[in-house]
């Protein structure tokens, strides 16, 4: 569903409680509305959720409302960790003052939780990739990230912006495109829109291929997606003539993440005999 969020809502913490940062991306949520309908967007069938950069707590007061969730919070802005330790005392211990890329989630969270945020544009791609990496104790997320970037997840083959993120992500996740926001719901206003999408864990425990192979080949094609795949997989199979096959005369946005496993075993032994020439 693609619905405007341009609900003017009412400021749910005043804009002078945290001083944004160019520098860490901040753009606070103020629209009461908004944050509800994210908070909303939560299955909480995880039983746990961590929200990724809480800034002021909009998303969090409301998180910590919902009986069937408990939250937990990592904040890398000091300033916000204070604030939020005075404002939202409920939280308590389950506040961390840290940085989510680097965080162990597995020493934090034992069993499977979920991830929602207001995520930093400048690193809404490298939150994307830590999730793949915990995929198995991480079965939902809810996110904002800028408009563009949400599209691109979430649109199907064929696209120009279909990419990277597209296919990895569409491997393991069902993806919805919830709804998008308006630069005025925020303190300051971003140059662009905003969207909020919501990752669901497909059954897919394992792909039918080498899965490090098939993030290779995923990056290998895309980042040179103007040339058909047989040119743009050189740098891994080298000199080897590869079998004939379809695939190898498409573009990468032409194939969909089953058509990816698929080029991943054709390739394989290719990669294999390739590699160990090199050895």
């Amino acid at each position: 569903m693609n619905t405007s969020g341009n609900h003017t809502g009412d400021t749910m913490f005043p804009a002078r409680g945290v001083r944004a940062k160019k520098s860490l991306g901040q753009h606070f949520l103020h629209d009461a509305a908004i944050a509800q309908r994210i908070v909303a967007s939560l299955s909480g069938t995880a039983g746990t959720a961590l929200e990724v950069g809480p800034g002021m707590g909009v998303l969090t007061a409301l998180l910590l409302q919902r009986t069937d969730i408990t939250t937990y919070a990592v904040e890398i802005d000091k300033e916000s960790v204070a604030y939020l330790q005075t404002r939202l005392p409920a939280l308590g211990g389950r506040l961390i003052a840290g940085d989510f890329l680097s965080l162990p989630l597995a020493d934090y969270f034992p069993s499977p939780f979920a991830v929602i945020g207001n995520f930093p544009y400048h690193i809404s791609s490298q939150i994307f990739f830590k999730v793949l990496e915990n995929r198995n104790r991480i079965p939902e997320v809810v996110g904002m990230i800028q408009k563009e970037v949400a599209e691109r997840i979430a649109c199907p083959p064929g696209s120009k912006t279909y990419g990277i993120l597209s296919v990895l992500l569409q491997a393991y996740y069902r993806i919805e495109y919830l709804f998008t926001v308006h630069e005025y719901a925020f303190t300051p206003p971003p140059k662009v829109k905003s969207a909020v999408i919501r990752l669901a864990r497909n059954r897919v425990a394992q792909l039918d291929c080498d899965e490090q192979l098939f993030v290779k080949i995923v990056k290998a094609t895309f980042n040179q997606r103007r040339k058909v795949i047989r040119n743009s997989i050189k740098a891994l199979t080298g000199t080897l003539a590869l079998p004939a096959h379809r695939y190898f005369s498409l573009r990468p946005e032409q194939l969909g993440v089953a058509e990816f496993v698929e080029l991943t075993r054709i390739i394989t032994p290719f990669i294999m005999n390739y590699e160990g020439g090199r050895g």
